[in-house]
């Protein structure tokens, strides 16, 4: 058993992840010149298979990179993949798998033009779970104050691409205060998102989250929750604008994204949110499994590992 191993797949070329596979010359390495999506499996199933794939192709159309192979194809290469991580590592864990596509690779230089043919990364591993002690206390976010989400007007955070500077150094400083995640503002000083999650909050019985214009990435588990998830559950839900100061006016708190589904936020800059097993986020959680169930039953198809 190897917990720590990482499978790859480049352009069809299966290997452990530590081995070097690409050019120096790949545009994804120098420029960020790249697209990507991740999935996780439930009971071996790859969830929202399709949702995923639409985005990859929506965030490549935003790129003008054209993405050659069809979803059949890259499904079976992600079950090759697969096959050969089981190899690696016996157990049966479920699985967090990525595809990056990359404009390709070619002379050094800005121009599209210079690219030569698209590249694909597959990576395959052990999907990590949300700690027990965070399902009972929560995550703590720390409100961003140096720096600011990206702008819809220049490089629009509704493109999942290679370049993740703008998260990774906002999370740097949530992590340097001791906090588990960053809570990101737009230029307008409005609420938008976390690092890897879309943020969601319960406020007098209703779900309340940052709208698509606040300028954040149109997450699969938060598309779910907003359009199926949250209406099954009995909750009313309301997209809005939200600034700091209606922080405190919120009772409780989440974090929505693939790799987690929903958890519980139990902090932001100090502020507590309601954390335990009969709140309203974890009716959305319960709901969520209840929609993973029907789907994992209905997607034999998707059954990857």
């Amino acid at each position: 058993m190897r917990p720590d191993y990482i499978q790859a797949n480049t352009n069809g070329r299966l290997h452990d992840a530590r081995e070097p596979s690409l050019s120096p010359l790949y545009r994804g390495f120098l420029y960020g010149d790249a697209v990507y999506e991740v999935w996780r499996t439930y009971d071996g199933v790859l969830f929202a298979w399709l949702e995923h794939w639409q985005r990859l192709q929506r965030s490549a159309a935003a790129l003008h990179l054209v993405v050659p192979w069809c979803a059949d194809e890259i499904l079976s290469e992600i079950k090759r993949t697969v096959d050969a991580f089981r190899e690696q590592v016996r157990d049966r864990s479920e699985l967090y798998v990525r595809l990056q596509v990359s404009r390709g690779g070619g002379p050094i230089g800005l121009d599209v033009a210079l690219a030569d043919e698209p590249n694909f990364t597959i990576l395959v591993q052990t999907n990590q779970t949300v700690p027990a002690v965070k399902m009972k206390s929560g995550y703590t976010l720390s409100l961003e104050s140096a720096l600011r989400r990206n702008s819809v007007a220049t490089l629009n955070p509704a493109w999942k691409t290679g370049n993740y500077l703008n998260n990774l150094l906002c999370l740097r400083e949530a992590k340097a205060r001791g906090a588990d995640e960053v809570l990101m503002l737009n230029l307008a000083g409005e609420i938008t998102e976390a690092s890897v999650s879309n943020i969601g909050f319960i406020q007098q019985g209703r779900m309340v989250t940052p709208s698509l214009k606040s300028g954040i990435l149109g997450g699969i588990t938060r598309e779910l929750v907003v359009h199926k998830i949250a209406s099954a559950a009995g909750i009313p839900i309301e997209e809005l604008a939200l600034r700091p100061e209606d922080l405190t006016a919120m009772d409780e708190c989440f974090i929505m994204s693939t790799t987690r589904d929903i958890a519980p936020v139990g902090m932001i800059y100090k502020h507590p949110y309601r954390v335990d097993a009969e709140t309203i986020t974890m009716r959305l959680k319960t709901a969520f499994a209840s929609y993973v169930a029907d789907y994992v039953a209905t997607h034999a198809e998707l059954k990857i590992t």
